[in-house]
């Protein structure tokens, strides 16, 4: 502890200690917002503290809309933008850690040990059972307390008064108190799915691994919703009031509105069954464009005031659907790709050099010449530090759409230029994988190419910080010999210093289908270069280097514009109207009003900010086309080179030197793991779903105390 003392530096202790206060105040908040939602259902929130709230926060400008706006909007807004600025010194610590060679090892704790291996949850820590289990209590706790102090209304009303059945009363109660629990989760369901998020990471969490939490609330959401629709039909057929579905006043709740999201909400939740989501993906996929009906008209349904509770996880994942939209309106510069004889690719792009990214990243890819809609997640395998220039990506062919690409490149007539669009990268926001003394990475097929991310970080870091890495222990899968070719990007396609005898690197490799080597099998991929075109650009953090602190800017700028410019329409327009006549002004055209000002302000802002930092990358952009213009690597026309010279390189040759390959067998994982030595062992596994399940089975057997698991997953 005393060396750690000595090597921070005065900038690091800076760091730490607004970090420290940041995180605090965004604790807090968070405990607040815990607080709130479970006081909300119980009868001191309803009588006691909502009139005062509102009697303090009811002005001309924003109404009752003032009051949810403050207690729900405004501290998860907050949240996200000092998240923002946490993560932008996180950055900045972290490269400053790298400089000084600061890298602690410890490993993961008891906590983040698999708890649940198989079932329909898939591979579940302790902490993700335990989180789950608080979630389930508060909507239970949430729907109880409110049925409680319903009944008991309903019950001293019948004793005084011949009316309605008591039964019938109840289900409307059932009913309404269902809609509100569901309002829970959609206040969550959108931030899984916000891929540029600046709340997961603070948690250590990404989108592509948060996809499981999104599916969760969805079924419980929709279970929810479903249950709340069917309770009023029943109670409006008993009451003979069925007229009601038809429902769509100027004020109060519209049951049309609330029938139509209902219905997209069925739709998309039926095309997300597995059999239809694996057959067929594309209906999965385009279905989910029914979120847009499904919100817009849930806000229509319950009004915008009381939509203020579900509206900050929106909102968030409406600027960074935004932000996506612009990015992926133009396409990038591919320089050359690597057609592998194992039916894989690996896709090599020019980048900027302001744009960073952690192993295990991925980048959502569009072809138009294959499809204008379709796009598909990929994960990158090259290091940004290592390889300041370019950014790969390698791809599978195993489904309709990776089939196409692969035989688009792997043509004997070499095409001279492939259009291609993106979104992201995206990934974790730091990553410490010196924290382990060894570290252990199972595979299945493509599933190593997380993994070679990975192991090219730890290149750079030995080789540029001579920091001490972990041992290095990679154990692929693979189906046939071609498939070893894999192991060849491991290695940079050229030109990029990649001395692999820095790290102490061991590949076992297994050939399941293959008894011996197949002389007459190629195994080495060949190269083919694109020519440069002046419409392509290199692929750009859409928001510069400070990426983070322009995406608080955007957040917190839109929603103040948001909140001057619907307090002028609310002060100037609708209060007026409210309280200088008889009339109520219309509750869909409020909503109308308050969707259109939030659209148009997160537009503005977002794009400004876009704008300014296009200018930027145009430059960088044109350095960038002049020095490939003059460089002798890249070809004048489209080539197909074998790269023999590349194989007989010194880095080939140690990468040759450290890979053991086992013909006609499985992995005896179960050996592999409990023979390795040292305290921490970070055991990594990407591939199908049984090998992480049995990697996790293994881990979490408590036989082994120094394994600590790590599933890399991508899959839906």
């Amino acid at each position: 502890m005393a060396q750690d003392k000595v090597k921070r530096s005065p900038t690091q202790i800076k760091y730490g200690l607004i970090q420290s206060t940041i995180r605090l105040l965004m604790v807090l908040l968070f405990l607040g917002l815990i607080f709130i939602l479970i006081m909300m259902p119980t009868y001191t929130f309803k009588h006691t503290w909502n009139p005062q709230f509102q009697a303090k926060t009811n002005s001309t400008y924003f109404g009752a809309q003032g009051t949810r706006i403050l207690i729900y909007t405004f501290p998860v807004l907050l949240i996200a933008t000092l998240g923002c600025v946490f993560l932008h010194i996180a950055k900045k610590s972290n490269e400053s850690n790298m400089e000084i060679g600061n890298g602690k090892k410890h490993g993961t704790t008891i906590w983040n040990r698999p708890m649940l291996v198989k079932g329909p949850l898939g591979i579940v820590s302790i902490t993700e059972i335990a989180f789950l289990l608080m979630f389930i209590a508060l909507l239970i706790w949430s729907f109880s307390i409110y049925l409680h102090n319903d009944f008991a209304t309903i019950i001293s009303k019948s004793e005084a008064e011949n009316g309605e059945k008591v039964w019938q009363e109840k289900i409307e109660s059932v009913a309404l108190r269902l809609g509100l629990v569901g309002n829970i989760c959609l206040a969550l369901l959108f931030f899984p799915v916000t891929r540029g998020s600046t709340v997961l990471p603070i948690f250590g969490l990404t989108s592509e691994g948060c996809i499981k939490y999104h599916i969760w609330l969805g079924h419980v959401l929709m279970t929810l919703f479903t249950t709340h629709g069917v309770c009023y039909i029943i109670y409006w057929a008993s009451t003979h009031q069925i007229s009601q579905m038809l429902k769509w006043d100027k004020v109060g709740v519209s049951n049309v509105a609330g029938e139509i999201s209902l219905l997209a909400g069925l739709v998309l939740w039926v095309a997300t069954i597995p059999y239809i989501r694996r057959k067929y993906f594309e209906l999965f996929f385009y279905t989910h464009y029914l979120y847009i009906i499904f919100i817009i008209f849930f806000i229509f349904h319950v009004g915008i005031s009381f939509a203020c509770i579900m509206l900050p996880g929106f909102y968030l994942f409406l600027v960074d659907r935004y932000l996506r939209f612009l990015q992926s309106r133009r396409e990038v510069r591919l320089v050359s790709s690597r057609v592998l004889p194992c039916e894989t690719v690996e896709l090599n792009f020019s980048k900027g050099h302001g744009l960073t990214y952690n192993p295990t990243s991925v980048m959502f890819i569009n072809v138009p010449s294959i499809s204008k809609l379709q796009w598909h997640p990929f994960t990158i395998t090259s290091n940004s530090k290592l390889e300041s220039e370019k950014l790969s990506v390698v791809i599978k062919s195993e489904g309709t759409w990776t089939k196409k690409l692969y035989q688009l490149l792997s043509n004997p007539s070499p095409i001279d230029r492939l259009g291609i669009s993106v979104e992201g990268p995206y990934g974790p926001a730091s990553t410490n994988y010196l924290r382990h003394d060894t570290l252990v990475m199972v595979s299945g097929g493509s599933g190593i190419t997380p993994f070679i991310s990975i192991i090219r970080e730890l290149i750079y870091l030995s080789t540029t910080f001579k920091c001490k890495t972990p041992n290095i222990v990679l154990i692929s899968s693979f189906k046939n010999t071609s498939c070893l070719s894999m192991l060849d990007l491991i290695l940079p396609i050229s030109g990029t210093p990649s001395d692999i005898s820095n790290i102490q690197l061991q590949i076992e490799a297994y050939i399941t289908r293959d008894r011996e080597f197949k002389s007459d099998s190629s195994i080495h991929p060949q190269t083919l270069w694109f020519k440069p075109n002046p419409t392509d650009a290199p692929i750009h953090s859409m928001l510069g280097p400070n990426t983070w602190l322009w995406l608080g800017a955007i957040i917190s700028s839109s929603f103040i514009i948001f909140l001057i410019i619907i307090g002028i329409i609310t002060r100037y327009y609708i209060f007026p109207i409210d309280h200088n006549t008889n009339k109520i002004f219309s509750y869909p055209l409020r909503v109308f009003l308050n969707v259109l000002v939030i659209c148009v302000s997160v537009v503005v802002v977002a794009s400004v900010a876009v704008i300014w930092n296009k200018k930027q990358n145009a430059k960088e952009a044109k350095q960038i086309q002049n020095l490939e213009g003059s460089s002798p690597t890249v070809s004048p026309s489209s080539m197909i080179y074998n790269v023999d010279r590349e194989l007989e390189s010194l880095p080939y040759q140690s990468l040759v030197q450290a890979t053991n390959v086992h013909y006609g067998t499985r992995p005896d994982l179960k050996r592999l793991l409990f023979e390795m030595k040292g305290s921490s062992v970070g055991v990594l596994v990407s591939g199908p779903k049984q090998m992480r399940q049995e990697v996790a089975s293994i881990c979490s057997s408590g036989l082994v105390e120094n394994l600590h698991f790590e599933s890399i997953s991508f899959t839906w």
